[in-house]
């Protein structure tokens, strides 16, 4: 993409820009025009992630961030000791999946539990499909295509243009954040999509002054070689850091099952309001899933986050 100079500040006032890298307290924003400078937030500490919107005003060859433009929504996970935001104003999570080595379902199941809070569609990729794995993988998948999620497949090593071709529509126009562990093939996946992508993840670190220290945050890439969407939007893709763990103690034990799309149409079948869908007469949950209507594994991977979320409040 062509950029002005960075001396030669264009813009003016309180303008607004996109927030495209950032590390510690400096961020890299991109002017509607596509020119891109280092900003610097007022105050000690920046509130700043890759996808906000911000108003800004040059200061020299540089900007300083005036204020953050309120936010459709943020994917976060949060531990005992700390939170961790990926990305704001998405349009999509991509969840990487694969059958070797074998997807965990429960960091499946807890990253579509944030995208839930955060009200992020979720689209899932399930990859490596000419392996032998692909296929128990496929039935581990049964309960979320049942609950209407969408599940792509790929096998992005060895058929690159069918794996493109799959990719291509699903990311039109959208915003959309990769996730997904080690060894699922999210950096073959971003590769595959952006063949420059290492140049612009130099191009960022270069400006941040990060060096490899910017592999640790989300980053940001505009997909050209994907057709915009129906309203003219530009395809972008954001490559988050790898994870081993997710947590979700900015979420309490009650809000559980709301955020489980399998458990939440029972919920209203329950014969108290308070309802833990754990041991109580007259739970709708657990009549569902005595019914078959949820799957054992997504209950059990329920009661594993209601007691983890209830130890969580007990310390707090």
């Amino acid at each position: 993409m062509s950029r002005a100079p960075r001396a030669a500040v264009a813009d003016s006032g309180h303008a607004t820009a996109l927030v495209v890298g950032s590390h510690g307290r400096h961020v890299l924003i991109e002017t509607p025009a596509g020119q891109r400078l280092i900003g610097h937030p007022r105050g000690k500490k920046s509130a700043c992630v890759v996808g906000d919107l911000v108003r800004w005003q040059p200061a020299g060859d540089e900007a300083v961030i005036e204020a953050l433009v309120p936010r459709r929504n943020l994917l976060m996970r949060q531990d005992e000791w700390r939170s961790k935001s990926f990305a704001a104003n998405l349009d999509q999570l991509l969840i990487m999946l694969s059958g070797e080595p074998m997807f965990s379902e429960s960091q499946l199941t807890r990253a579509l539990i944030a995208a839930e809070d955060a009200g992020i569609a979720v689209t899932l990729l399930l990859n490596k499909t000419d392996l032998p794995t692909a296929e128990l993988a496929r039935e581990r998948l049964l309960p979320y295509r049942a609950m209407g999620l969408p599940v792509l497949e790929t096998a992005l090593t060895s058929q690159p243009e069918a794996a493109r071709a799959v990719l291509a529509p699903a990311l039109a126009g959208k915003t959309t954040l990769v996730l997904g562990p080690s060894g699922m093939g999210k950096s073959t996946l971003i590769n595959l999509m952006l063949p420059q992508a290492q140049a612009q993840v130099g191009e960022i670190s270069q400006a941040l002054h990060a060096g490899r220290h910017t592999t640790t945050t989300t980053t940001w890439y505009w997909l050209d070689t994907v057709p915009v969407g129906e309203d003219g939007r530009r395809a972008a893709l954001l490559d988050s850091p790898g994870f081993q763990e997710f947590g979700l103690m900015h979420i309490t034990p009650q809000r559980l099952a709301s955020l489980m799309q399998d458990l939440r149409p029972h919920l209203g079948d329950c014969r108290f309001y308070n309802c833990t869908h754990r041991h109580e007469p007259g739970c709708g949950v657990r009549s569902a899933l005595e019914r078959g209507e949820i799957s054992p594994s997504r209950y059990r991977l329920y009661g594993g986050l209601w007691d983890e979320l209830e130890a969580g409040q007990r310390k707090g």
